[in-house]
């Protein structure tokens, strides 16, 4: 299970710098629907340890590659104008995708069998591919989709750099919170899960299938108006709203263990997701502007996402172990706590304020008109 995850971390940031670089985003994105299809179907043919590990490497080395080019392709087709709303759209049709993923694959597994869950999944993969391909390539500015304008293009000077990005102190200080929320998110779930589990026969399952489902049906409208509101507003209140939901929900888990009440506070969840994965793309679209390494950004951001998720687990494993569940919530609600200080002391506005460090004056790129 771990596979995945690990080829994805592995690959991520490389990944980011490819789309950057590269101006076939749509074959890339193409080829890995496609190897998460046939990885997934390996999964059914194959029963050895050593060859789920490699179908298991493969989905993440595809996965690796998919969100950076979405993130790219959505930015060179409708510009900085309209990301915003797009990227609210993207994840709102993201977050509905995983509820008909979640209920179809519950459905098959219970009354047709399995080894369908992986037919699905290599059904939908082969379907976003026919979807990628209908993309026109010509619609696609790729200067604009790599976070270059075009002056900026043109000259190509050393400041686009990654080594220069890591140079941004905003850079450095979003990506830490950002690595320090998903070490309080990410174990939060799994322990929610642990306890519903604990002393039930029966039920655990369903109650764990609602948390995540009324999870992602709530980040359905929060990154709709996520989108919306983002430029409205600005990136900071609406992510600090975000940031503070957190440790108030790693709180409320420790009042009660009651299942309906667990699933209830588990839906906070989809309040801080939601809102992540519209914002935490704007804002790095917004540090980057002018650079030309938006993907490469973006990619390195995911992660350090990764990894902070990879130790909550593993620390939320030894606290619950050692001290029980109380005091595992209440010190996540702590490392939240200091995600969210984290950006609000060190990440300034970034909606509008920004110009781009490798041209001389502020460039406005315009959206492409999609016929």
């Amino acid at each position: 299970m771990s596979a995945m995850g690990i080829a994805t971390l592995i690959v991520q940031t490389p990944a980011g710098a490819i789309i950057d670089k590269t101006r076939f985003k749509r074959l890339l994105m193409a080829i890995a629907s496609a190897l998460i299809a046939v990885s997934t179907v390996m999964m059914t043919m194959f029963n050895s340890l050593t060859m789920i590990v490699i179908a298991q490497a493969l989905c993440g080395i595809g996965a690796a590659f998919l969100a950076p080019g979405l993130a790219a392709i959505t930015l060179g087709l409708v510009g900085r104008k309209k990301l915003s709303h797009r990227t609210g759209r993207n994840e709102s049709f993201n977050h509905a995708g995983n509820v008909v993923a979640a209920a179809s694959a519950g459905l098959l597994g219970h009354f047709v069998g399995r080894e369908y869950i992986f037919y699905l999944v290599a059904l939908m993969a082969l379907l976003s591919l026919v979807s990628i391909l209908m993309v026109r390539d010509e619609e696609i500015d790729h200067d604009v989709a790599r976070g270059c304008d075009k002056k900026a293009a043109e000259s190509e000077d050393k400041n686009s750099g990654f080594l220069e990005l890591l140079k941004d102190k905003r850079i450095l200080a979003f990506t830490g919170a950002m690595l320090l929320f998903h070490f309080a998110n990410a174990a939060m779930l799994p322990l929610v899960g642990q306890q519903l589990a604990s002393g039930k026969e029966t039920g655990a399952s369903l109650y764990m299938s609602a948390c995540i489902i009324v999870a992602q049906l709530v980040m359905i409208p929060m990154a709709m108006l996520a989108g919306k509101y983002s430029d409205k507003w600005g990136r900071r209140p609406i992510f600090l709203f975000a940031l503070a939901v957190l440790p108030i929900r790693g709180f409320l888990y420790t009042l009660n263990d009651h299942s309906i009440y667990l699933v209830a506070v588990q839906a906070l969840d989809g309040i801080g997701a939601g809102v992540f994965g519209v914002v935490s793309i704007l804002v790095i679209a917004d540090l980057t502007k002018g650079t030309g390494r938006y993907n490469l950004a973006a990619s390195a951001l995911a992660t350090a996402v990764g990894i902070g998720a990879s130790l909550s687990n593993v620390f939320a494993g030894f606290m619950v172990a050692k001290y029980g569940y109380t005091p595992t919530f209440l010190s996540l609600a702590v490392v939240a706590l200091l995600a969210a200080a984290l950006y609000y002391f060190f990440v300034p506005e970034t909606c509008g304020g920004l110009e781009p460090k490798t041209a001389r004056s502020p460039i406005r790129s315009q959206p492409i008109p999609l016929h």
